[in-house]
């Protein structure tokens, strides 16, 4: 028995896919649940403003609901058991343009990884990221195993299973289990990127605006040298999206200047170019739908302005609704499981009961969501801390000087 899923590729026109990308929520980044922010966490923008960025977790939602309805209201043919474009010949002209989410999930994490890090050690840095994303892609990783293999589907073999518990199954050449988790790798490169050039030295706006400049260079020497590796390290397709949230970042933390606000506009004008040129078929290739490069380079511009109302814009930044924040916690677990599951459950709901398509779309989501809390509640919230003491303790070892050997 196979499962009619859509092959995953790396290709932005169909993500696997945020990080889940950026992770506001993280317990230790500055909007998680509960966080009391150190004394090297960034400072509210100039002129007041809370440090929780409720708003900005808001996004992140919106963000993998963009990238979910793309993946079951475009994509999903074999389990609506007819082609989405028919089924929803509205929504699906929308949901077209929901790889898009992805990328805007790379803004937000260029802005809350330079917003988590400051101040941080590559070492506290390291074991954060390692802490908040680990337990929940288990947790995933297994869950979505144990589906597929109890209801027969086909599953991956024993050694690239094995392999995707590392979570680094993409640079090895091993299938994935969970087709979105192409993006995490975007971020582990990212997050070295980032560690290795500037937290090892300690970030500061002139050291993090140098990287921006030298990545941005770095990365349109890479796309126009043909060189596979630099391309790979450096990736020009992703890296406008990360500097133009690093940019934003700035801007809250040490206010408006024109040089920071050229790092923003040019992460805009080098993202909507490699948006359009990933989602946008060249003329003469044979397409079912074809996307208009003006509503991509729309999508864009919104997904910047709107990442910089909520982080800018005092009013907006200042939003206390706590829901929000709950809502941002199962962004992570609700993009990991909703491409497998989400369509396993149309699947299922269409071929035993007689609900209307629009109905059995929206179920599929909240079942998503529901099995995303689940995740966050059952595994996130107890396990992240306790992974973090641990890495903690084994990395405060591992500094200790050797005693004296007495041989």
């Amino acid at each position: 028995m196979s499962l009619k899923l859509p092959a995953p590729t790396d290709d932005p026109t169909s993500p696997g896919d945020p990080t889940a990308p950026g992770d506001p929520t993280s317990p230790d980044d500055p909007t998680a649940p509960g966080h009391v922010p150190a004394a090297s966490a960034a400072p509210a923008p100039r002129g007041g403003g809370k440090g929780r960025l409720r708003a900005l977790d808001g996004l992140r939602l919106v963000a993998a609901l963009m990238v979910a309805i793309y993946h079951l209201a475009f994509r999903g043919s074999g389990a609506w058991r007819g082609q989405p474009l028919e089924i929803f010949p509205h929504l699906s002209h929308a949901a077209a343009y929901g790889p898009l989410g992805v990328q805007f999930f790379f803004i937000i994490s260029g802005f809350v990884i330079c917003m988590s890090g400051w101040g941080r050690s590559v070492k506290a840095f390291a074991i954060s990221r390692i802490s908040r994303l680990y337990p929940a892609y288990w947790a995933a990783l297994i869950l979505v195993t144990v589906v597929l293999f109890v209801l027969g589907y086909k599953t991956v073999s024993r050694t690239d299973l094995l392999t995707n518990f590392t979570m680094l199954q993409t640079p090895a050449g091993s299938e994935r289990v969970l087709g979105v988790s192409w993006t995490l790798w975007a971020e582990m490169r990212f997050y070295v990127l980032f560690a290795v050039t500037v937290l090892w030295r300690g970030a500061t706006r002139k050291r993090v605006l140098a990287f921006c400049a030298l990545w941005t260079i770095g990365a349109l020497y890479a796309d126009s040298s043909g060189q596979e590796f630099l391309k790979l390290a450096l990736m020009p397709e992703y890296a406008p999206f990360f500097i133009g949230g690093i940019g934003l970042y700035l801007l809250r933390r040490f206010g408006h200047d024109l040089l920071t606000w050229g790092v923003v506009a040019t992460g805009f004008l080098l993202g909507q170019h490699y948006a359009v040129l990933g989602l946008v078929p060249k003329p003469g290739v044979a397409v079912t739908f074809h996307r208009s490069p003006t509503v991509v380079i729309a999508l864009v511009a919104a997904g910047f302005a709107a990442i910089a109302a909520v982080t800018l814009v005092r009013r907006v930044a200042d939003v206390d609704w706590r829901w929000l924040t709950t809502a941002g916690a199962l962004t992570y677990p609700f993009y990991l499981v909703h491409e497998i599951l989400g369509t396993l459950v149309i699947e299922k709901l269409k071929a035993h009961t007689g609900i209307p398509d629009y109905g059995v779309l929206a179920l599929a989501i909240g079942s998503m969501l529901l099995l995303a809390y689940l995740i966050y509640r059952l595994v996130e919230r107890p396990l992240t801390p306790i992974l973090r003491r641990a890495l903690t303790h084994q990395a405060n070892r591992l500094s200790e000087p050797r005693p004296a050997s007495t041989g």
